[in-house]
């Protein structure tokens, strides 16, 4: 198991601080997942972590060795950019194994790992968006890390492939540390065990996911009859029959209420999701 920790970190660019003391130590072999708004630091923390960006204060240690000093821990963390920075006129076969060869890394791996069979004989740039990001997250790949900084791996890619994505990186995150960023609350909140949220530059919550809560849950019910005489619930325009608890408990005990009736529950779900708050300002 590894540790990465940062120590009152400051970084951004040509003088002017984009992150302001961040301190926080990931120690448990899982997904931290990255939220915040447009501009609040998120790829400036995954550049500094990576080497790219370097601290004008504090420090970043990997199992207690200071990154900065070190160019072998600096090799053992991989970052994904949300930019396809790939070589353009190459080939996908060939742009993986420029990359293979400069890291020792295993080509075919990749391709059979993202189905790129199809791909690798086609040039980076009569490539889809898409498919680019399919390649560069095969670049990630290339070699085994102990850290991973993925800045938003499945964006521009379909429901389908994201699924694939997101599996692999669950599998990966088993026995390594993985930051996450993603402006997909329910993807983080289905993926992420750990939250990392920055807010203006500055780390607003470090916490599992677990641990935070909404004031109030709305919950959506569909039904194969009316509900609201047995449950205080209102229909919405969706056909959902929405029931207001303080807690996730008090949607079990309305849905035992509904069903003793012999009321046919055919969907039962969480209408709002817990990490939304964190973005409208809410204290949990």
């Amino acid at each position: 198991m590894h540790a990465l920790e940062l120590k009152g970190v400051s970084s951004g660019y040509e003088g002017k601080a984009v992150l302001h003391d961040i301190s926080f130590k990931a120690t448990e072999s899982s997904i931290y997942v990255v939220l915040g708004p447009n501009g609040a630091g998120k790829t400036t923390l995954f550049r500094t972590i990576a080497g790219i960006v370097e601290p004008m204060s504090g420090k970043i240690t990997l199992d207690g060795t200071e990154i900065q000093s070190s160019r072998e821990l600096r090799a053992n963390i991989n970052y994904l950019s949300h930019y396809n920075a790939l070589p353009e006129e190459m080939t996908v076969y060939n742009a993986l194994g420029f990359y293979s060869d400069m890291e020792d890394g295993d080509v075919e791996k990749v391709i059979d790992m993202l189905d790129l069979q199809q791909l690798k004989g086609r040039k980076v740039s009569d490539l889809s968006q898409g498919q680019k990001k399919r390649v560069s997250i095969a670049k990630v790949f290339l070699k085994e890390r102990d850290v991973y900084l993925l800045d938003e791996p499945t964006a521009n890619l379909d429901p389908a492939l994201s699924k694939e994505i997101r599996d692999i990186i669950l599998k990966l995150s088993r026995d390594k540390l993985v930051l996450y960023s993603s402006h997909n609350l329910y993807e983080a909140s289905d993926i992420g065990k750990n939250l990392i949220l920055i807010r203006d530059g500055k780390l607003a919550m470090f916490d599992k996911i677990a641990n935070i809560r909404s004031k109030d849950y709305r919950v959506g019910i569909k039904a194969s009859k009316d509900i609201t005489k047995i449950v205080d619930a209102k229909r919405d325009e969706s056909g959902y029959y929405v029931l207001t608890v303080s807690k996730p408990e008090e949607a079990g005990y309305a849905l035992r209420k509904i069903v003793e009736k012999g009321i046919l529950v055919t969907e039962m779900r969480e209408l709002d999701n817990p990490l939304q708050g964190l973005f409208d300002g809410e204290e949990k």
